[in-house]
């Protein structure tokens, strides 16, 4: 049983930071694309960040990119996103995914993490 669990989320303010964690178990990890996504209030499932199998590979949304950073530790089953200077746009709930292919679209997805980024 395919098995995504996300922590680390919470309350910050803008300019603060935040580690989101992903506990994976129940498939090939190191054989998954992994990524993570995230989805506003009154807003669509937005793609956020993925990360190859091998962890060689990187991709961002523009919206992230040079803020976020994804990592995974395939010894571990783990998948994480830090998150610096974080805006109020930031704020929604974070989910953790796994694919075959470095596009948007997912096979299994998390319960997700709430992150709020007020002051």
């Amino acid at each position: 049983q395919v098995q995504l669990v996300e922590s680390g989320g919470g309350l910050v303010q803008p300019g603060g930071s935040l580690r989101l964690s992903c506990a994976a178990s129940g498939f090939t990890v190191s054989a998954y694309y992994m990524k993570w996504l995230r989805q506003a209030p009154g807003k669509r499932l937005e793609w956020v960040a993925g990360i190859s199998g091998d962890g060689h590979n990187t991709y961002y949304a523009d919206s992230v990119k040079g803020r976020f950073t994804i990592s995974r530790d395939n010894t571990k089953n783990t998948l994480h996103l830090q998150m610096n200077s974080l805006k109020s746009d930031d704020t929604a709930v974070y989910y953790c995914a796994n694919s075959r292919l470095p596009n948007p679209s997912y096979i299994n997805k998390g319960q997700g993490t709430q992150v709020t980024v007020s002051s």
